[in-house]
């Protein structure tokens, strides 16, 4: 098997309060139920597997844009709005933190006799997953965390994390099973992360005389074929800084929606109405749902999109946040009943602001942005887990989009 992934992340304590968790379940439905009206699950199974697009949902979402929480959290709250509509969608979430990735073999038995899928070969295949990150990579990551993520076709996304205690860090993990030949083939390239010294790694190709000898115990007889992956690797600072963005993308983006108008563009006439901020968002969104692999490789970026819990770059804008989550949901609403307008509307939005990059110059701006975007989030129901967010001192207004 090919691991598709591997994220390191700081390890982030806390919790995620009801105003965020309920708006991160009902964009997350909306974003999910555009992939699947677009490309179908295969897609969203695919993008559920990239480490970069996962944590770029994350942000988008509200979450801390380098923390290992975005993974319970956007899983938990994924798993609270897909499941419930899980004939309607083809998708089915399983497992979860702690005790529920318990649950995850009875789950899939469950929804297996539902779409007449194999339910032991999936539950095998939970196990093994789960096994070889734990025992076969014994690399100081104790896994807390296993969501089993499949389809009707019986097709599936495996997220799990781990985590340790001694350097105060998480590892999340990626698999997928489009790229299965079988469990004893292929399993990973490298985990990187931060050096703790030696590890045993019996999946690396230098320990094949060390496996010989315990196969032999066993009479087993797997090889083993090195694989690429890919490999996302957060830092320890908690503010979003200008080296965590892609200036250009970030500016251009700001630019098409605070400097042009709706107007000015035959594709947006069905935008014209939203606030400037909230087009600043769903361009955000849109890139997730229409974006390329090489569009996620800053996840920071797409913090812009809605703030974060704990302030960084800025408080959650609620107002925005929820202007954001109407548009999305009467899109998929009205594309379900044949009309695609709207969801046209906003995949224009990000194919505008990708031709706006060609030739957009930033200039260095960035912590003026985050410092008016602070300062302005009172006015969009900012909040964060400490708190409202109050009106500044001065009234200095500064640019979003002189960058």
């Amino acid at each position: 098997m090919q691991k598709s992934g591997v994220a390191n992340l700081p390890l982030h304590y806390g919790h995620v309060p009801k105003w965020l968790a309920d708006r991160m379940a009902k964009l997350g439905l909306s974003i999910t139920e555009s992939i699947l009206e677009n490309y179908g699950a295969d897609e969203f199974l695919k993008r559920m597997s990239d480490p970069f697009w996962f944590q770029s949902l994350g942000c988008v979402l509200g979450m801390d844009w380098h923390s290992s929480g975005i993974t319970t959290s956007v899983l938990g709250a994924l798993k609270r709005s897909i499941n419930p509509l899980s004939k309607e969608l083809g998708l089915f979430i399983c497992g979860g933190k702690g005790k529920q990735s318990k649950a995850t073999p009875h789950e899939l038995l469950i929804y297996s006799e539902r779409n007449g899928l194999n339910a032991n070969q999936l539950i095998r295949s939970s196990k093994l997953v789960a096994k070889v990150d734990n025992t076969a990579v014994q690399d100081g990551y104790q896994l807390y965390l296993h969501c089993f993520i499949l389809d009707q076709k019986g097709n599936w996304t495996v997220v799990q994390q781990g985590m340790q205690d001694a350097s105060s860090s998480a590892r999340r993990y990626h698999w997928h099973s489009a790229s299965v030949k079988n469990f004893t083939e292929t399993p990973h390239s490298g985990i990187c992360g931060i050096n703790h010294g030696n590890i045993l790694d019996l999946t690396a190709l230098s320990a094949k005389p060390s496996k010989e000898g315990i196969i032999n115990l066993t009479q087993e007889k797997p090889q083993h074929i090195l694989a690429e992956i890919q490999q996302l690797h957060m830092p320890k600072h908690h503010d979003v800084r200008a080296k965590d963005v892609d200036l250009k993308r970030l500016g251009a983006m700001l630019w098409l929606s605070h400097e042009k108008r709706p107007a000015d563009f035959e594709e947006l006439l069905l935008l014209e109405g939203l606030g400037p901020r909230t087009l600043q968002s769903l361009a955000l969104v849109s890139e997730v749902i229409f974006g390329t692999p090489t569009r996620f490789k800053d996840p920071a970026r797409f913090s812009f999109a809605h703030g974060g819990k704990d302030g960084h770059p800025f408080p959650v804008l609620t107002k925005v946040f929820d202007e954001t989550i109407d548009f999305m949901n009467k899109a998929v609403q009205e594309s379900k009943l044949g009309f695609s307008e709207k969801s046209m509307a906003v995949k224009a939005l990000s194919n505008l602001a990708f031709k706006s990059e060609q030739h957009f110059t930033p200039n260095n701006n960035f912590d003026e942005l985050i410092k008016r975007e602070s300062e302005n989030a009172w006015k969009y129901g900012g909040k964060t887990v400490f708190g409202d967010s109050k009106p500044p001192n001065n009234n200095q207004q500064l640019s979003l989009f002189d960058f």
